[in-house]
């Protein structure tokens, strides 16, 4: 089976909360073009809070401090000019980590209990009426620090941002260590006295200017995984922010114009059946799909010559080792006997999509020919429309699908060299095999194929707890747990630094 509809399917199980270009709306103009939601239930955000204290600490130790230059007048008579170099971290320690969903507003995060260590190198110039002096000194700061951010989140330039510059930083011990304390009093005095007040400010702007950037690198890092996740070749799906996403004590919910782009052509949704009521909540994490995503997948993947299948030799004759009571017409048996034989399956026309809550159905016409090399063995090709009810689950890290076949029509019957035996037990035959061979091989086939794409996108690196595949009338809703997939925090830890 080719890759066809893998990503389609694999939507069933992952969505993320990122964007690109378009624009924000009110949330009534916006649900009508909204094509996937994700609601992040506190039990959710208290499991990312784990790995908080991981990124906290990347932003500390990745932060660049500038050289700090100035004068100290000393009395009447005498200057000090001093320039502080290198300062960076060297060691550092975080207590804990809480947070708080704050209603309209976003999420607070409380960072306390950190222990960091400075070292620098200070350059100075004593300037007196009979002494001038320069020197440089090694240095060291030790602090302890608690940082509150109020991240607040909104709907800008069409995706989901992320503003932490209300950010505060608490010093409860800033001391100076000059040498290891080994010099003269009266210039311990100096620097601490004048110098303290100044690393405070630094160290709080530097490190809320690392946080903000931290957080930007993560959006873009979210957005850039989803979106290598859902798109595949010269399909490329774009997830919107249609509106500013909304937050409750329980929860952050996001919304999302999920088009679809194939050859420089881009999907639209404007009539979503998606409202606020639809959405659940017991579980960590939500994802609602509509069916207008799903079709506009298949759409691309039929437009882009994805539906196809190619069956040859001791496999396909296998496969007609299924029990099947009609019995089977000679043409038939001559084809899958020669030496040999080749099924070719494709869709002739763009296939239908529509969910219920009994499941996902589709609908296809597709053309079946079955041909062998030997000359003197005639073709046979015909025509048949399928629908078929489909249902996805996820569990042991693979994906398992369960069909049950709705309509089989068979139609358009014809070989190279006529059709000279019973039509009738033809088109019984074909009609059973369909039922028998056909659909459960499309379906076997695609299972480990799609477990395949999904894997390769890390997503047997999620620990994904009972997901669930909830149908609706005309969407999807996946429910699940889940445990936090360090992978992504080494990739993003990775990405920060370069």
């Amino acid at each position: 089976m080719e890759r066809n509809v893998e990503f389609v399917l694999a939507l069933l199980l992952f969505c993320s909360p990122s964007g690109g270009d378009g624009s924000c709306l009110e949330p009534a103009s916006a649900y009508r073009m909204t094509a996937a939601v994700c609601r992040l239930a506190y039990p959710a955000a208290v499991v990312l809070n784990e790995k908080t204290t991981e990124v906290i600490q990347a932003a500390f130790q990745h932060a660049k401090y500038p050289t700090i230059k100035g004068e100290k007048p000393i009395l009447f008579t005498s200057m000090v000019k001093y320039a502080l170099h290198d300062l960076e971290i060297y060691n550092l320690t975080i207590g804990k980590s809480e947070f708080e969903f704050r209603e309209s507003e976003g999420v607070q995060i409380t960072i306390s209990n950190v222990s960091a260590f400075f070292k620098g190198n200070i350059q100075y110039t004593y300037l007196g009426y009979r002494l001038s002096m320069n020197q440089s000194i090694d240095f060291e700061v030790e602090s302890k620090i608690d940082l509150l951010i109020n991240s607040k989140l909104y709907c800008g330039n069409g995706r989901v941002a992320v503003d932490t510059s209300d950010c505060y930083l608490t010093f409860h011990k800033l001391r100076l260590l000059l040498q290891g304390d080994q010099e003269s009093g009266w210039l311990k005095r100096l620097f601490t006295n004048f110098l303290t007040f100044t690393l405070k400010l630094v160290v709080k702007s530097q490190i809320c200017k690392e946080i903000n950037k931290v957080a930007d690198i993560l959006a873009d890092f979210i957005q850039d995984t989803a979106e290598q996740f859902l798109s595949d070749g010269d399909i490329f799906v774009n997830i919107n922010a249609t509106t500013s996403p909304v937050i409750t004590s329980s929860y952050i919910e996001s919304y999302h114009k999920g088009v679809v782009t194939y050859n420089n052509s881009t999907s639209v949704i404007n009539a979503s059946v998606f409202s606020p009521d639809q959405m659940k909540e017991g579980r960590s994490l939500y994802f609602w799909l509509s069916d207008d995503l799903m079709k506009s997948l298949i759409t691309a993947a039929y437009h882009d010559g994805r539906f196809i299948c190619n069956i040859s030799g001791t496999e396909l004759t296998s496969l007609f080792q299924t029990e099947i009571f009609t019995p089977m017409p000679e043409l038939l048996s001559k084809l899958l006997s020669s030496a040999e034989p080749f099924l070719r399956v494709w869709s002739v026309s763009q296939p239908l999509l529509w969910t219920t809550m009994q499941g996902t159905s589709v609908r296809v016409l597709a053309a079946v020919e079955l041909s062998s090399s030997e000359l003197d063995v005639s073709a046979l090709g015909f025509e048949m429309e399928v629908e078929v009810l489909v249902r996805a689950s996820y569990g042991e890290k693979k994906l398992s699908l369960t069909s049950a076949p709705i309509h089989i029509s068979i139609s358009k019957v014809s070989s190279s060299a006529g059709i000279s035996e019973m039509e009738e037990t033809l088109h019984a035959y074909l009609q059973e095999a369909a039922e028998k061979i056909g659909i459960p091989k499309v379906i076997s086939n695609l299972e480990p194929e799609l477990t395949a794409l999904m894997d390769q996108h890390g997503l047997n690196r999620f620990d994904l707890i009972n997901p669930e595949v909830v149908p609706q009338n005309g969407y999807i809703l996946v429910q699940l747990d889940f445990g936090f997939p360090h992978h992504l925090l080494v990739d993003f830890l990775r990405k920060s630094v370069e």
